[in-house]
């Protein structure tokens, strides 16, 4: 599905994380794959690396500074001459945007939520423009969301920023289809990763998925994330554009759980989910930073993104 594919996977800090299974799923379909990493994470992403089928080359960038942009587009150039595909796995909120304090959320903290986690996704795609419009058999740019249609507790201005991803990348895919370049979104129910560690609320949100999607949720597997990311980089994927791929075990389109199912779930979701907040799942890896002490700008380019 993705023999002789090539694909810039960001988002990957270790092997838990979304974007890490995503660029082992591809490499396993016959794709190579680069990684990025940015500040401290980028030793974690490069032992994530090496972890990989086949170990895999990590670039750095930040996505906030132009200046990364322009290298990191000059470098895929010199190595491959063309992209065909891009996971943007990349979110950031500071901990005022979240855990419940909505109101009281200065603006610089927002505007940052916003940047880091929605427009890094036009000025990722737009960077490397040159490369994806040169693509053989047409380019495809995946995004992880986070269900942006609804109101989530403590999700606060990640939620916002969110929904501008969504719109961004509504625009994006009205403005490159004539390029043969798709973008689209996936939003996965919740995954336990490093990211998810810095969401209040996870654990309580992973409970209250579990007892209402459909079908069986595995916080812990982030498989069918990966799968649906390759399927939407691969030609077969080739018509389509501007969606968001449920990928969450059919949680959306359900409105509360049925009563059996919540008498038989478990009253305590596992201690290792016990991190804060729902959002970290979605985009499943790069949310907010777990490292608080790492800088807006290095969160923005680590993580995975709920």
């Amino acid at each position: 599905m993705l023999a002789g594919r090539r694909l810039l996977i960001t988002g990957v800090l270790n092997r838990d994380s979304i974007a890490f299974a995503t660029a082992r799923r591809a490499q396993e379909l016959g794709a190579e794959v680069i990684l990025t990493g940015f500040g401290r994470t980028k030793r974690m992403t490069e032992r994530s690396a090496r972890q990989l089928p086949r170990s895999a080359e990590v670039l750095e960038l930040d996505v906030n500074n132009p200046e990364d942009l322009r290298r990191i587009c000059a470098e895929l150039k010199l190595r491959w001459g063309a992209l065909d595909g891009l996971l943007h796995a990349i979110a950031y909120a500071p901990p005022d945007a979240l855990g419940g304090g909505f109101l009281d959320t200065p603006l610089q903290s927002a505007v940052l939520a916003y940047q880091t986690s929605a427009f890094s996704l036009k000025a990722l795609t737009v960077a490397l423009l040159p490369l994806l419009e040169t693509a053989p058999a047409g380019a495809g740019v995946v995004g992880l969301d986070f269900d942006a249609g609804v109101a989530w507790p403590s999700y606060d201005w990640m939620g916002v920023a969110k929904a501008a991803l969504e719109a961004v990348a509504r625009y994006l895919a009205r403005d490159l289809g004539a390029r043969d370049i798709r973008v689209n979104l996936i939003s996965a129910g919740p995954i336990e990763t490093l990211a998810a560690g810095g969401i209040p609320g996870f654990s309580e949100l992973a409970g209250v998925w579990s007892a209402t999607a459909p079908l069986a949720w595995d916080t812990q597997d982030p498989g069918a994330v990966a799968d649906a990311a390759c399927f939407l980089m691969s030609p077969l994927a080739r018509k389509i554009t501007a969606e968001i791929l449920h990928v969450d075990g059919g949680f959306h389109a359900i409105g509360c759980p049925s009563a059996d199912r919540t008498a038989s779930a478990s009253p305590d979701p596992p201690a290792s989910l016990a991190s804060p907040d729902p959002a970290a799942s979605s985009d499943p890896e790069t949310l907010a930073s777990s490292d608080p002490a790492a800088s807006a700008t290095a969160a923005s380019s680590a993580s995975e993104a709920p």
